[in-house]
């Protein structure tokens, strides 16, 4: 049940930025999906640790204000390892959107730390890398 419940987890992670159809992204979801005090990296030149609200507010915008619009992104395949209630996820991922009027796709690889709470499970931490 546990890898399900991750599984679970992770398409509603990856569905929180999805502005498709005309359909508001719920990215403040994301403040539900990972504990308070959890890590959030972006890897490669523009390194940078976020916050859950300093990743959070400016996505929200992003996706809200008509520069980024059609934009998804989707796992395309994964590893979880699952110990208890500690479990870790190292996917690969691809995106797609209009940002400033111009198409674009690109991809990736996210790697996702789980913990089991009283409330279920929620991530603690993640880092990705895009691929140039």
């Amino acid at each position: 049940m546990s890898k399900l419940e991750i599984d679970a987890l992770t398409a509603e992670f990856f569905g929180a930025f999805d502005n498709r159809g005309g359909k508001a992204a719920d990215v403040a979801r994301l403040r539900r999906l990972i504990i308070p005090g959890g890590v959030i990296v972006n890897t490669g030149a523009a390194f940078t640790v976020y916050t859950v609200d300093e990743f959070v507010e400016p996505r929200e915008k992003l996706l809200a204000d008509g520069r980024l619009t059609e934009f998804s992104e989707w796992e395309t395949s994964e590893r979880t390892d699952l110990t208890g209630d500690i479990a870790s996820r190292f996917g690969e991922y691809r995106k797609s959107g209009i940002l400033d009027g111009e198409p674009f796709e690109g991809g990736g690889t996210k790697t996702i730390q789980f913990v089991r709470t009283p409330e279920g499970w929620r991530i603690s931490a993640f880092a990705w890398y895009d691929r140039p």
